[in-house]
């Protein structure tokens, strides 16, 4: 089975891309499903449905999405064996830009858009700089120049990822994200596998769901700025 986990930020078009590159292969047969990580609520595993696709969601709620994530993608996998699928992809909660859902040993997508700000692809962390394809959507709004340049960023961030345009509203450009799916890596078990990178790091007293503020209610895990 391939499993290839999809990241980016909120709104950025992965569920589009997702379904524009499905759609390239339906005619080959493949089973596919999609596990669908998000924080409060999503209405995604309706689009899935539509297009004969299974999805299952998982919602973090309270705890960061990425440790949600990394604390149930083992039994995931073995969900997807269990349904003997060929591909099941991962998809993550619109991430905070220091968050790392890729693994190493499995195909790693990241999707960022065009309309972000031209230095936003050095500000994103490990699920843009240690992705194996980025995909950029929405470049049908923004001319060649601005499309070349923000490419540009991205090969600056990541020197040897995939670089992609696919438009999610057309599917124009799916068709090669589709065949990088479909020779995509295989797993079989993701025991003994590790993250890319650590996860961000974090356990203090607002973890615990402390609410009040001031240096006495500050334990744990505290970073503080340097001011003058």
């Amino acid at each position: 089975m391939k499993l290839i986990t999809f990241s980016g930020p909120p709104s950025s078009g992965k569920t589009s891309v997702i379904l524009k590159a499905m759609e390239e292969i339906k005619d080959k047969h493949f089973k596919i499903g999609v596990l669908k990580f998000d924080c409060l609520v999503t209405d995604d595993d309706k689009l899935y449905a539509a297009q004969d696709i299974d999805s299952r969601v998982g919602l973090s709620g309270s705890m960061c999405p990425d440790h949600f994530f990394v604390s149930n993608i083992d039994d995931c996998l073995n969900w997807g064996i269990r349904h003997s699928y060929d591909i099941l992809i991962s998809e993550s909660a619109g991430l905070c830009n220091r968050c790392s859902p890729h693994i190493k040993g499995c195909t790693a997508v990241c999707v960022i858009d065009n309309l972000m700000g031209i230095n936003t692809p050095k500000k994103i962390g490990p699920m843009l700089k240690m992705a194996d394809i980025i995909v950029i959507t929405k470049g049908d709004i923004v001319s060649q120049a601005e499309r070349e340049i923000f490419a540009l960023k991205i090969r600056q961030a990541n020197p040897d990822g995939i670089i992609l345009h696919v438009n999610g509203l057309t599917g124009q450009g799916a068709g090669e994200l589709a065949v990088l799916i479909e020779n995509a890596i295989q797993v079989e078990t993701l025991k003994g596998k590790e993250l890319r990178i650590s996860m961000p790091s974090a356990l203090c007293s607002y973890c615990l769901g402390e609410t009040q503020i001031g240096m006495d209610k500050q334990k744990g895990n505290i970073r503080k700025m340097k001011l003058d």
